[in-house]
């Protein structure tokens, strides 16, 4: 009864307050319509009107700086050239160039003509202006020995030819001893006689071969001018060693005088193959040394690169530590602490002294060969790697006489090409000595016998091939036996060597860091003391 008559109580409340909230409303939505007459609209207006003022602005700026730019457009075509001139210009020139060759050319047809048809008794070099097949000029040297040959060698190469000239310097700068002559890398020369013996052995005659291979590599610049001048030595009638050879030294002297046994023979095809072969083994040869070389080079670089941060920049650290305590430092401590001190000081002098020695010993190294032969040596003598040096070397040896002999090179010419293909002093005497032997009618063996850089094993093969009458056979073993011991050797050594560098590379490093932490304990415990 009590809950009836309070709820009839706020019915009647809510009765009596509705009029209230509708005034208050009326009073609330007549303010906001107000507002919209008096302040949205009026900024609505005012915000049209400068939108319009904006626009205007933009577009009356954006026509400023068009005719502006017109201008400047004019300012500038009036400066420069159109390109109606700029094209007459270029024409004039071009027209004035060929008109400058076209003169070159009728000079050249009238020397051809006199002097330029004199054929010297030995080949020049002739330096050429021609116009190549793709419309190219083109500036060039080629070997020849008249300037009437050279024009013939360019006419049938489908060259326009404008001017070929001749002189001493350009003999000197570009004849076969000359400063700019390269050495064809072993990738490039294997590249090239695998290409050449495959063309041969298609059918392709020698020439065409040559002029197929010169397309092929002609992103390989630095070798153009001798493949060029191979071409026209073979469309002389040269043989093809006598063009190898005209180039100087960039192409081995194996291989010349291989391919000059082959011309005689007439087997070119497979010492061809025999020599592309060849390059490949040495090739695998020479990485493996390289490879047992360049890591504990790397390690050892490495750690006299940590050592001497450690010793310029960390100890110096320490040191001021030390003074501002007033720490005592003695013993190895004290060492460590001068020498960082005088390394400090002195580290420009040091670099160039160790730079200068460094250079010293790779002159003499090159140029005297006394010391070459000494430090050779000395090396052969070391534990390990001496035997890596001598069995490189015979696998080298014994591989290059196998050829040799397998294309009829007589063993006294063989002797005098493996003395020259070699860097090893101690060979080379070895050659010089068997060309002695056999001059004196004693066996290849004697000059090998007992001598401390040919181990028994090889010696009693050469024995053994030289009493078989299949020697070149037996060399071809004796390079396979040892070319296998070279590889298992560069093996062991760099399995050897890594964890013997890494080893004294930590106990010396540790050394440093233990030196100059000592007093640091005797400074605790001085602390603690106190």
């Amino acid at each position: 009864m009590v809950s009836e008559n309070s709820n009839l109580q706020n019915e009647h409340k809510s009765i009596l307050l509705l009029p209230f909230y509708i005034m208050l409303n009326i009073i609330l939505f007549t303010f906001k319509g107000i507002k919209f007459l008096c302040f949205d609209v009026f900024l609505l207006l005012f915000n049209m009107a400068s939108g319009r003022v904006d626009k205007a602005y933009k577009n009356t700026k954006h026509m400023l700086e068009k005719e502006e730019m017109q201008e400047d457009e004019v300012s500038q075509s009036l400066k420069q050239p159109s390109k109606f001139q700029e094209k007459y210009n270029e024409l004039w020139y071009v027209k004035k160039q060929n008109a400058k060759l076209e003169e070159m050319r009728k000079a050249l047809l009238v020397d051809l003509q006199n002097e330029g048809s004199v054929r010297s008794q030995v080949p020049r070099v002739y330096q050429y202006k021609a116009r190549n097949k793709a419309g190219k000029l083109e500036t060039g040297t080629i070997n020849g020995y008249s300037k009437l040959d050279v024009n013939t060698f360019l006419l049938q190469e489908n060259y326009i030819v404008y001017d070929i000239k001749t002189s001493k310097t350009i003999d000197f700068l570009y004849g076969e001893n000359s400063i700019f002559s390269v050495k064809m890398s072993n990738k490039d020369l294997l590249f090239w006689l695998t290409q050449l013996s495959t063309y041969i052995k298609s059918g392709i005659p020698l020439t065409d071969a040559v002029k197929i291979l010169n397309k092929q590599m002609q992103k390989k610049k630095k070798y153009r001018k001798a493949f060029q001048s191979i071409v026209y030595e073979l469309t002389m009638g040269q043989p093809f060693s006598k063009a190898l050879e005209k180039q100087g030294m960039m192409f081995p002297a194996l291989l010349i005088n291989m391919i000059r046994a082959a011309e005689a023979t007439g087997e070119l095809e497979e010492t061809l193959t025999d020599m592309s072969v060849y390059y490949e083994e040495l090739e695998k040869t020479r990485k493996q040394m390289i490879s047992a070389i360049t890591y504990p080079t790397v390690i050892m670089v490495f750690a006299i690169a940590v050592i001497t941060f450690i010793m310029l920049f960390v100890i110096p650290e320490f040191v001021k530590i030390y003074k501002d305590t007033d720490a005592q430092i003695t013993g190895l401590t004290l060492f460590i602490v001068n020498f960082s001190e005088f390394l400090k000081s002195n580290i420009l002098f040091i670099t160039l002294a160790v730079v200068l020695i460094i250079a010293v010993i790779y002159f003499c190294y090159k140029k005297i060969k006394a010391f070459r032969k000494k430090m050779q040596e000395i090396f052969m003598h070391m534990p390990l790697i001496g035997n890596i040096m001598i069995y490189n070397e015979l696998t080298i040896f014994t591989k290059t006489f196998s050829s040799l002999l397998a294309n009829n090179v007589f063993i006294t010419d063989s002797m005098a090409i493996l003395s020259r293909i070699t860097n090893n002093e101690i060979y080379k005497e070895i050659m010089n000595n068997t060309i002695n032997y056999i001059v004196k009618g004693d066996k290849i063996s004697v000059a090998f016998k007992d001598h401390w850089a040919v181990p028994d094993v090889a010696y009693y093969m050469i024995v053994t091939g030289e009493s078989t009458g299949q020697l070149a056979d037996m060399m071809k073993k004796v390079s396979d036996y040892y070319a296998e011991m070279h590889r298992s050797l560069v093996n062991n050594l760099k399995a050897f060597v890594e964890p013997i560098l890494i080893a004294v590379l930590a106990l010396v490093v540790g050394i440093i860091i233990l030196a100059v932490i000592i007093p640091m304990f005797g400074l605790m415990s001085s602390l603690e003391s106190m």
